[in-house]
C-alpha cells in the first residue's frame, strides 16, 4: 500500500456529484506477466504508462465491470454481490483470451481499496461510490494475437445518480 501525499477529499462537493467525474485518492493495480498475476498493490490514483503498441489500442483487448458501494446510517459499507462481478469479469476475460483473475486478488484488492478510501463513500440516499474494475492488454505488438501482459485496475468515483431528471 502506498498512501497519497495529499487527499483531494476536502475539495469535493458531495452535495453536487455528477456520475463518474471525480475520483478517489487511490486505485488498486495488479499486473499479469510471465503467465501469472503479480504485485497487487493500492497506489495513489493517477495516470498509467502504456506503450503506443499496447494491444488495448489496436485490438480492443479490454473488459470492465461496474458496481457500487453504499454506507448505511451507521456508516457500515455495503456491496451488492461483488463475487458476481468477479464471475462476469472472468467470463468476459475468457471470451477475449484474457487470463482469468483469481477471486482472491479481486476481493482482497477491492476490500483494501475500500478500506483505504472508505471516507469517499457518500452516505446520501441518492449517491454511492461507483467502482470500476477493469483489465486492459498492456502487452505490445501489431500482430493479431492475445497480449502477453495485462493490467487489472480498480478505480472508484463518488457519484450521484447516473440519470438526472426523467428517463423514458
Amino acid at each position: 500500500v502506498t498512501k497519497t501525499n495529499k487527499s483531494r477529499f476536502h475539495e469535493v462537493d458531495f452535495d453536487n456529484l455528477a456520475f463518474g467525474d471525480v475520483f478517489t485518492d487511490h486505485m488498486f493495480i495488479c499486473e499479469y506477466r510471465d503467465g501469472q498475476w503479480h504485485d497487487p498493490k493500492v497506489v495513489p490514483y493517477g495516470p498509467i504508462a502504456l506503450e503506443p503498441a499496447a494491444k488495448v489500442f489496436h485490438y480492443g483487448q479490454e473488459i470492465f465491470e461496474g458496481m457500487k458501494a453504499y454506507k448505511d446510517e451507521a456508516g457500515k459499507v455495503w456491496l451488492f454481490r461483488p463475487l458476481e462481478n468477479h464471475k462476469r469479469l472472468n467470463k468476459s476475460a475468457s471470451r477475449l483470451a484474457i487470463p482469468e483473475l483469481p477471486e482472491s486478488i479481486f476481493m482482497q484488492g477491492l476490500e483494501e481499496l475500500l478500506r483505504m478510501d472508505h471516507h469517499w463513500i457518500p452516505q446520501r440516499a441518492d449517491s454511492s461510490l461507483y467502482i470500476r474494475p477493469f483489465i486492459i492488454a498492456s502487452g505490445t505488438g501489431f500482430h493479431a494475437s492475445p497480449a502477453n501482459r495485462y493490467l487489472f485496475i480498480i478505480a472508484c468515483a463518488p457519484s450521484g445518480q447516473y440519470f438526472s431528471g426523467k428517463v423514458s
